[in-house]
């Protein structure tokens, strides 16, 4: 399935939100371009470690794309990038608001040259707001929307993820959002500005603390909060979802691995309980002071069995129980293998380890991440510019091809 082959994407995002946005258009089928700067291209390119010469993360991002470098500090190269605009469907815009305007290439300067573009702006706080000037990453977008405090330990600052949510989850929905103005475009002809913020994105991942939060204001009313407790305000990592339950938590096995157990509903808390010996009591589920006793017991429970032991009883109970994979388990982890979730590209460079996203089309031929301005002549050529205009621009340093 690959609907977007008559679709062309304009690519001016770094790092990691706006080219994972840019990915899932691409696999499915979008021609897109990433206009790079003539001083380095994409930073992510040179983060290790590396592959085949660049960043790993970079590889994994942007199969399939094509890469100009064009310098629109440069009336030369924003001229280019104007003319170029005209041809494309989708802008994806990753500057803070008003970069573009400053530059003479505004989101409506452009929609007028090109009514039928859509232009998503992908932003950590929003084009509006109070604080949308200012400069941000994954960690300040889920602590400033409320998903960060609600992790644990209970005791000091949380832990920083081990994950970029806010990073991953706003290119999402960018690609969910381009797709729908793709849909609105053919009813209506006419493209849209796409307004998404990373902060935005990110509170749907808080949703069961979120809903506790907001339904604290009616518990402190004086209505009970469903577990028998007065209401009171439950410490980071204290929620149902969050560390605060036994049964939805993690334990180390006695070979030292550790084990996730999410047996939130009564019947898989039961099926563990009749595996491992213990009262199936339904008071577990619901957080409080016993608790911290519970834990101390799972905690023993699970020191009793290796991981493979464990890994078995889960198969014999059906109880939600999982071990705890690292990136490096998880590369050789033979359920992901049966999905096909791991690939490689062959490149001249070498195999370069790719992951499918759940739209990646299986079977589809992926040309590897470009160098940076490999495609610059082709990517201006089919803009509509002459091999003489290329090399005027070349020759002003407007544009620049790969070395």
């Amino acid at each position: 399935m690959r609907p977007l082959t008559d679709t062309r994407v304009l690519d001016l995002s770094r790092l990691l939100p706006g080219p994972f946005a840019t990915l899932v258009l691409a696999d499915l089928g979008a021609t897109v371009d990433k206009i790079e700067d003539v001083a380095g291209g994409d930073l992510l390119r040179h983060i290790s470690p590396q592959i085949a010469g660049e960043s790993a993360a970079f590889q994994l991002l942007n199969r399939g794309k094509r890469s100009a470098l064009l310098d629109l500090k440069k009336p030369e190269g924003r001229d280019a990038f104007r003319r170029l605009a005209a041809t494309y469907d989708v802008l994806v815009d990753q500057f803070r608001p008003g970069v573009l305007e400053r530059l003479g290439l505004g989101h409506e300067a452009l929609r007028a040259d090109n009514p039928r573009l859509i232009v998503c702006a992908l932003t950590g706080y929003g084009q509006t707001g109070a604080l949308a000037e200012r400069a941000g990453h994954d960690l300040n977008y889920v602590a400033r929307a409320g998903v960060l405090g609600a992790q644990g330990p209970a005791e000091g600052p949380p832990q920083v993820p081990g994950f970029q949510v806010a990073d991953v989850s706003g290119g999402l929905w960018c690609a969910v959002a381009i797709l729908a103005a793709l849909r609105e475009r053919e009813r209506t002809g006419r493209g849209a500005v796409l307004d998404i913020a990373m902060t935005d994105g990110v509170l749907g991942f808080a949703l069961p603390s979120l809903a506790a939060a907001l339904a604290g204001g009616a518990r402190a009313r004086g209505q009970d909060d469903g577990d028998g407790e007065a209401a009171r305000e439950r410490a980071a990592g204290d929620e149902l979802l969050t560390g605060g339950i036994a049964p939805y938590n993690t334990y180390l096995s006695k070979d030292g691995h550790a084990m996730a157990l999410a047996a939130l509903e009564p019947k898989f808390w039961a099926s563990f309980c009749e595996g491992a010996g213990l009262d199936p009591d339904l008071s577990a589920l619901l957080p409080g002071p016993h608790q911290i006793e519970l834990k101390r017991k799972l905690a023993a429970v699970f020191r009793g069995r290796t991981r493979a032991e464990w890994e078995e009883f889960s198969v014999e109970r059906d109880c939600c129980l999982e071990p705890v994979l690292e990136p490096r388990g998880a590369a050789a982890d033979p359920h992901l293998a049966s999905r096909e979730l791991l690939f490689e590209i062959t490149s001249p460079r070498g195999p370069i380890p790719q992951i499918r996203t759940p739209v990646t089309p299986r079977g589809a031929a992926f040309a590897p991440a470009p160098r940076a301005g490999e495609h610059t002549r082709a990517v201006l050529r089919d803009a509509g510019f002459s091999d003489a205009d290329v090399d005027a621009l070349i020759g002003a340093g407007a544009a620049r091809e790969a070395r």
